[in-house]
């Protein structure tokens, strides 16, 4: 929660990011074409997001990223599993260099978890790991909720149930997180982009703690389109997903991070975020120390033996 609020801190302050969106063709081109660089672009027509495809057996593994971010973020982990893997790296639209397309306008987590279970289907995955960072993990906790039978194991990463509890009031609602929604989505689209380059990269610092990692995720907010950034963060302020939990079926593990703010221990962070994920049946929780709120790039050899455990 300490990240998620760093981000709304950031967005109040008039951030956006830039609209330097990239043309999707290249996308298209790469699934024509087949295999490029190790690997391809999944044959699925989607205005919501597309994916990267990389290897050919093993156990299908679903990355979601989170706001802004590029699937990159994920390849200290595909570096780290062990065994032969089916990776499905999603790349949202909208973010990190992709064109909004469908993203455009309104919701963008709900779609695109709807966009997901299409996708599995289609595709033919049975029992999928979906692994989503973030607001990644909103849209994984959306699809296992939503659509149990298409999720084998679920795995969240440093995410809750309703980012309206990040702003310190016990008694938010979606109704009363509202205005403070609208604010932050507002200052979000109508910020330039030189507000916007300030901003983001002294949010990333404060979610990377390793500094040599944090370029790339700086770039990917800017490259990111401010409409689609600005409608996703409302969507998550204002969705409550803990009346959904007692749906999921799915084997789930919360793997988050310690708070660092002033008097909170570890043993607190943990009543927390067992306390947000009350009424998911079965869940365990990893706490992950030493690390900001990218935990695969800050602890790349503790997350990934975390996620090659629950994996096997």
């Amino acid at each position: 929660m300490r990240a998620l609020l760093l981000t709304a801190v950031a967005c109040l302050s008039l951030t956006a990011p830039a609209v330097l969106a990239q043309e999707h063709g290249h996308h298209a081109a790469a699934a024509e074409h087949g295999a490029h660089e190790g690997h391809r672009h999944a044959d699925f027509a989607s205005g919501r997001f597309h994916v990267r495809v990389e290897g050919t057996e093993g156990p299908n593994v679903i990355l979601i990223p989170g706001l802004t971010s590029h699937p990159d973020v994920w390849q200290p982990l595909v570096d780290r599993l062990e065994g032969p893997h089916r990776l499905h790296l999603v790349h949202v639209q909208g973010f990190a260099g992709a064109a909004p397309m469908d993203n455009a306008t309104g919701l963008v987590s709900a779609p695109v978890a709807e966009d997901l279970a299409r996708y599995i289907r289609e595709q033919g995955i049975e029992d999928p790991i979906v692994i989503g960072h973030s607001m990644g993990g909103t849209i994984a906790l959306m699809l296992a909720a939503r659509h149990p039978d298409l999720v084998g194991k679920l795995m969240v990463v440093d995410q809750i149930p309703f980012m309206g509890q990040a702003f310190g009031n016990p008694n938010a609602t979606p109704e009363n997180m509202k205005p403070m929604a609208d604010m932050i989505r507002d200052g979000m689209v109508n910020a330039t982009p030189e507000v916007w380059a300030q901003q983001s990269a002294a949010s990333i610092t404060q979610m990377i703690r390793t500094e040599s990692l944090r370029e790339g995720p700086i770039r990917h907010g800017a490259t990111s389109d401010r409409t689609v950034a600005g409608n996703a963060m409302h969507e998550l302020i204002v969705t409550d997903l803990r009346p959904e939990l007692k749906n999921i079926t799915a084997p789930t593990e919360v793997v988050y991070v310690t708070f660092a703010w002033p008097g909170m221990t570890p043993e607190m962070t943990d009543q927390i975020y067992r306390g947000a994920y009350t009424g998911l049946n079965g869940a365990t929780f990893r706490r992950v120390d030493e690390s900001a709120h990218f935990i695969m790039l800050d602890q790349p050899d503790v997350f990934a033996a975390e996620v090659n455990a629950f994996i096997d």
